[in-house]
């Protein structure tokens, strides 16, 4: 990425918004022909509603009407999904929040998933401190996603956080950065989040396509903006790092890709 492009991205500050009957005439007696031909038609009916019933209650493996599956897998993936799901396998989930709740450190990151500055930092700084530093329990990570880039950043942090309701919102949002389109071009669409959920191993595609628009959701959001606020975030992405109940500290990064600053405030916290 050019300076010019960086700088273009981490001049954006974030925007805090301001604070669902009987005939007459009695009855009249059909044919014989009549009758095997109508008995037919009721057996045809019989069977397209046990059909359907099955496909309501989830008996079929993808909706019908959408093409999209019921349950998210590795089949038909998007690029990198099973890196993703390899890089995450087994790290504890909760909501918004990976690792293990006992970690003595916590870094908190301020992230838009438009952001190509942030996509830099997300696959390629990440896949680096998630083995040294959560998988091993020593950190814990707290992500704030905040829009302020456009109506996809909206789109997209909406979709994600109902990922979280499922405790996949890091898979989720690894899986768009590592398949992110050029900003503000309607890449992050509703055919995006239905390919990038449905790539989700055990995520349930229809749950969280449903969530998206819920009041928790958009309480959730407006709480992630009110402390960029309070954090003093300017720029995507924001790192803060710090002993898990004190103090945190934003880490000034020297590149998107810097793992040494990262690296020295954990390292920091830790003793």
């Amino acid at each position: 990425m050019t300076s010019g492009k960086v700088s273009k991205q981490r001049r954006r500050e974030a925007k805090v918004p301001a604070p669902p009957v009987r005939a007459p005439g009695g009855s009249r007696q059909a044919s014989p022909k009549v009758l095997i031909a109508g008995a037919a038609v009721l057996v045809a009916l019989i069977a397209i509603g046990v059909g359907l019933g099955l496909a309501f209650r989830g008996g079929g493996s993808s909706s019908k009407s959408t093409g999209t599956p019921l349950t998210g897998s590795l089949v038909n993936a998007l690029p990198s999904a099973a890196d993703v799901q390899k890089l995450l396998r087994g790290i504890p989930q909760s909501a918004n929040v990976l690792g293990s709740p006992k970690a003595p450190v916590t870094m908190i990151e301020y992230i838009d998933l438009q952001c190509p500055a942030c996509q830099q930092f997300e696959t390629q700084a990440m896949p680096q401190l998630i083995p040294r530093y959560v998988r091993t329990g020593k950190v814990k990570v707290v992500a704030r996603p905040i829009a302020f880039i456009g109506s996809d950043s909206e789109r997209g942090r909406a979709a994600a956080l109902a990922a979280a309701e499922q405790n996949r919102m890091f898979n989720f949002m690894e899986l768009l950065y590592f398949n992110q389109g050029t900003e503000n071009t309607g890449w992050l669409d509703d055919k995006m989040v239905k390919a990038a959920a449905s790539s989700i191993p055990g995520l349930d595609v229809r749950a969280l396509l449903a969530a998206r628009d819920s009041s928790p959701i958009k309480d959730q959001s407006k709480t992630f903006d009110t402390q960029s606020q309070r954090d003093y975030v300017r720029q995507t992405p924001t790192v803060i790092v710090g002993k898990t109940g004190g103090k945190l500290q934003q880490v000034s990064l020297s590149s998107l890709t810097d793992i040494t600053s990262v690296s020295a405030a954990i390292e920091t916290a830790l003793h």
